[in-house]
């Protein structure tokens, strides 16, 4: 089972993949917006090319936690989006994923021209890697050999 992770902007939607095992979220292309029809259209595409059986929607929350337009905007979108690919659509805090992926960009030496290319689908790998670590199993059967009860002063 496949995830998209979808940062949807006024002019283009950063989409990045899970892989397989829903560890890792891997860029994968920015959908350059021309109508919902279209959009939706480019995004199915996207969905059976990958084999993907969700999506993780960015919400654009305020940073003290509120919703402004583009937060009903996007709550527009993945009710529209869920009911064309009848799909799940889960919408997930992209607080400063934008600003992640700047800097991780800046740090990285990439030239103006390549970072205004690829910001969308690292902000949309942001968004999902962080839903993805969110939702990985609390155990996965790996003993570490601590206690949870260990008390390093006794």
């Amino acid at each position: 089972m496949r995830t998209f992770g979808l940062d949807y902007g006024t002019k283009t939607i950063g989409v990045a993949v899970s892989d397989g095992l829903g560890l890792t979220a891997q860029a994968v292309t920015t959908v350059r917006r021309t109508s919902l029809k279209g959009d939706l259209a480019e995004l199915s595409r996207l969905v059976k090319e990958h084999e993907v059986t969700r999506f993780v929607l960015g919400l654009p929350l305020n940073m003290n936690g509120s919703e402004g337009p583009r937060a009903e905007a996007t709550r527009k979108f993945a009710e529209v989006l869920e009911s064309a690919l009848g799909l799940p659509v889960e919408l997930w805090d992209e607080r400063l994923s934008t600003v992640a992926a700047q800097r991780t960009l800046l740090e990285a030496d990439v030239r103006r021209e390549k970072r205004r290319e690829v910001i969308d689908q690292l902000a949309a790998q942001f968004i999902l890697q962080g839903w993805l670590d969110a939702h990985r199993p609390k155990t996965d059967g790996y003993d570490t050999g601590y206690d949870d009860d260990y008390d390093p002063e006794a």
